[in-house]
């Protein structure tokens, strides 16, 4: 059947009855979000709500005081969903969202004139067409439309709109043979009722459900916005139509006194003015990039050169990138320490990094990433990725110390055949190249000369042991911390000079300490503690214990 909407597309009120009502549920998108309402579906004796169909959306309106809030047909009967139940049986009066209804009829009368015209003008096809809520699109059976076409075809549209061309409406039953002569992408399974036929006379006779004009006047003017990329070597057409257009050219007229307002210029002078703001905010950037890079750097320069760094650190830069945090990374760049850098809004999204020793990155990785609310992915001491929410930032810096703070607690652990040896220095895998073997070599040649001597070394839990950190301190008896200060040179491999006390050689002097610097990566605790024990004899004597601390 056809609905009264279809009839007659200017009516704005209309009496019916209700049919039926039954409890239903509507999906709709709020905000963004899809929600299912609760409501019922009612079928009225007839309707001026049109459903749904042939591209255009459905009206907006009321029965009674009761908003409509969707329309849809099934079979031969329009469906209206609403919030609250009504009377099967009552009479009603229905009222159409007619600013929504008439801007659906210009641009559906619209859709229709364009195709018609692009495929009289040029043999582009009208395959598809959708009505979008502020703009519409056809897609047209055409790799490309040239820019001149197109302003050919907006002439003519305009010309046609001008001459008052009317717009018909005629019902056809289904074996009418006139029903074969219009244009007609076909019917639904469901269709019930006669056909209708859109008439533009002299221009386009065309099957369709939707609303129109009765006359191409009422489409006040067409501007057809330009052409994207289509689907399968095919052209979508953007155009606006009637009321959409005026619309259009309000806003860009505020947005051009708002450009006034902003630029101190003309409109004329605004792609100029845009042109010059932009290569200077390039050149802003480019210099502010280099200034975090040099920030990251001496970040991290920083953080090294504290005597009391710890083995962790972090930091947080809004302004930052992944680069700045890779700098600081790396300058840091010790496997010893956990850096933990993030970038970004304090609060919101942002990027981070995790890096240090391997085990600790894959161990608390995995945790960081989901108290981030992130993603991203590790490996080989680097974990790394995109947080959906830095608010807790802080509470996985906590947790990252107290790793930190927990593992150098369970290393002291460690059991000790020394217990003057108050603390030891993590020991790390041997890396030894032929020059660190050969400074080895004449450490253990000292040692095995002084054993010679009938000195016997106590090595304790020392061997095997590396010495990684740049730098420590050692404090011990002023007759060995003096041979050890005066040699100047020891293996090679460790330089050493007076930090604290006098060198003396009288072993019951108060310990002096030295500042130790290692100049090779790596070298052998074990071997060291040997020969400064080869070196003193008495080393178990009381006031001869060695103390090393990073």
């Amino acid at each position: 059947m056809a609905f009264q909407c279809q009839r007659d597309c200017y009516m704005k009120e209309f009496v019916t009855s209700v049919v039926s009502c039954c409890p239903a549920e509507l999906k709709q998108e709020v905000n963004g979000k899809k929600e299912t309402v609760k409501g019922f579906n009612v079928i009225l004796q007839d309707t001026i709500l049109f459903p749904e169909g042939g591209g255009q959306p459905d009206d907006h309106g009321l029965i009674g005081d009761v908003p409509v809030l969707r329309v849809t047909r099934q079979g031969a009967e329009a469906v209206h969903f609403v919030g609250s139940p009504l009377e099967v049986g009552q009479e009603v009066q229905l009222k159409v969202d007619w600013d929504r209804r008439f801007d659906h009829m210009q641009q559906h009368s619209g859709q229709h004139l364009i195709s018609a015209l692009a495929e009289t003008m040029f043999g582009f096809k009208t395959t598809s067409w959708e009505m979008g809520r502020q703009r519409s699109s056809i897609e047209l059976d055409t790799p490309s439309v040239k820019p001149a076409q197109l302003q050919a075809l907006e002439e003519a549209l305009n010309d046609k709109i001008r001459d008052h061309v009317p717009v018909t409406l005629q019902l056809l039953s289904i074996d009418d043979p006139a029903v074969g002569t219009v244009k007609s992408r076909g019917l639904p399974d469901d269709h019930a009722g006669p056909i209708r036929i859109i008439d533009i006379e002299g221009i386009d006779a065309n099957m369709c459900c939707g609303t129109h004009v009765s006359n191409l006047s009422q489409l006040q003017m067409i501007k057809l916005q330009g052409t994207e990329k289509g689907k399968k070597n095919k052209t979508n057409l953007i155009f606006l139509v009637g009321n959409r257009v005026l619309k259009y050219a309000e806003k860009c007229y505020s947005t051009e006194r708002s450009l006034v307002s902003l630029l101190k210029t003309g409109p004329d002078e605004h792609v100029e003015a845009v042109d010059k703001i932009q290569k200077s905010a390039k050149l802003l950037q480019k210099s502010n990039l280099g200034l975090l890079r040099d920030m990251a750097v001496l970040i991290a320069q920083n953080f090294k050169s504290s005597p009391q760094r710890g083995n962790f650190f972090t930091l947080h830069k809004k302004e930052g990138d992944n680069e700045f945090m890779n700098i600081i990374a790396n300058e840091i760049g010790t496997e010893e320490t956990l850096v933990f850098l993030t970038v970004g809004e304090e609060k919101g999204p942002g990027l981070f990094l995790l890096t240090g020793p391997s085990d600790a990155v894959s161990e608390m990785g995995p945790r960081v990433l989901e108290m981030l609310q992130g993603k991203g992915a590790g490996k080989n001491g680097r974990f790394q990725g995109k947080a959906n929410s830095l608010a807790r930032r802080e509470d996985v810096a906590a947790l990252l110390q107290q790793r930190c703070t927990q593992g150098e607690e369970e290393y002291r652990k460690i059991p000790t055949k020394s217990p003057r040896m108050t603390r030891m220095i993590r020991p790390m895998k041997r890396h030894l190249n032929r020059r660190h073997t050969m400074n080895f070599m004449v450490l253990q040649g000292l040692v095995n000369q002084k054993k010679d001597q009938g000195h016997q070394p106590r090595t304790d839990c020392w061997e095997n042991r590396d010495l990684a950190c740049s730098d420590f301190f050692l404090s011990g008896p002023p007759s060995i911390i003096s041979r050890l200060h005066l040699s100047g040179v020891l293996a090679g491999g460790i330089r050493a000079e007076l930090l604290r006390g006098q060198v003396v050689k009288v072993e019951d002097e108060p310990p002096v300490e030295v500042a130790v610097s290692v100049q090779r990566p790596v070298v052998d605790v074990g071997l060291l503690l040997v020969l400064l024990h080869a070196w003193h004899p008495a080393a178990g004597a009381k006031g001869t214990a060695f103390v090393i601390s990073p």
